[in-house]
């Protein structure tokens, strides 16, 4: 009872806030200060609320303006640490990789041969994995400037197709295209990306025998695989960085867990959204709208 005597009181207060700030035409105010805060919530820190010196909430408004400033800073560093990191180990990981092929072609031992290709593969692996950081880092930072320009999607599409057709081949995945002739005005580098990276998804976890489906219909791209599908669970999770569905096998087949996050970046960039949707043991289909 005592909760509801209190909460009564608090709505009445509100109720009064609303009701002033609507007489002083500053309730646009409240919504501005939602919007900072669902922003920010979302990893945009480069909001600003202009709330005035003498409105009531103006001591708020300076509270969060200064957040987000701290907040953007903390970010920066960060992306700051990762493009400097990212960036210095490469130059070793290149010298691993160039004298373990030696080892490996002046190497009369067939296990020291082994020994050798598995520092090549380690080395091409932590240089993926460094190339993407370096990738998101520069998109987080708005570094990469969009360079759009008019192009057909559904020949962008087909390229990315016949450029991934060894991996495909190889499984004997049956490939198919439905793509309605569509222009849009876009970074066509950046989204090829976006491209080689869900279908090259789609054919590792398609097994042999497999079918990939690829559709632009009506403004929606759609990449459909008849693959191992995706957990309820892990749904909720798979465009954050780092994360793996089955972290084992995700591991042997060479995955950072940072290609989707790549994928959602780019085509936020664009303005463009991504669902997916899946079911265990039937597979999975992820669709962009654009």
């Amino acid at each position: 009872m005592k909760k509801r005597y209190l909460i009564l009181p608090l709505a009445a207060a509100w109720f009064v806030v609303f009701t002033r700030a609507r007489q002083h035409g500053k309730f646009t105010l409240f919504d501005d200060i939602n919007k900072a805060i669902d922003s920010i919530a979302h990893g945009n820190f480069n909001v600003r609320i202009d709330g005035g010196d003498h409105h009531p909430l103006s001591e708020l408004t300076e509270r969060l303006n200064k957040m987000a400033r701290e907040l953007g800073s903390l970010e920066s560093m960060r992306a700051d640490f990762v493009s400097n990191v990212s960036h210095e180990i490469q130059s070793p990981l290149t010298s691993i990789g160039g004298f373990a092929k030696l080892l490996r072609e002046s190497a009369n031992d067939e296990q020291a041969r082994h020994y050798a290709d598995v520092i090549i593969a380690e080395s091409k692996r932590l240089s993926s994995l460094s190339d993407n950081l370096l990738k998101l880092s520069t998109l987080d930072n708005n570094k990469i400037p969009l360079n759009r320009t008019d192009f057909r999607l559904d020949k962008q599409l087909q390229q990315v197709a016949l450029t991934l057709e060894p991996q495909w081949s190889a499984k004997n995945i049956e490939l198919s295209c439905e793509l309605a002739p569509t222009t849009v005005n876009a970074d066509s580098e950046l989204l090829t990306q976006v491209w080689l990276n869900l279908l090259n998804n789609a054919i590792k976890f398609t097994p042999e025998n497999g079918a990939i489906q690829l559709t632009i219909d009506n403004g929606l791209l759609t990449i459909a695989d008849t693959g191992c599908g995706i957990s309820d669970e892990d749904r909720l999770h798979i465009f954050e960085r780092f994360y793996k569905v089955d972290k084992a096998r995700d591991r042997s087949l060479g995955g950072s867990g940072l290609g989707l996050s790549i994928v959602k970046k780019i085509l936020d960039l664009h303005g463009y959204s991504i669902a997916v949707e899946s079911e265990i043991g039937k597979g999975t289909r992820f669709v962009v709208k654009l």
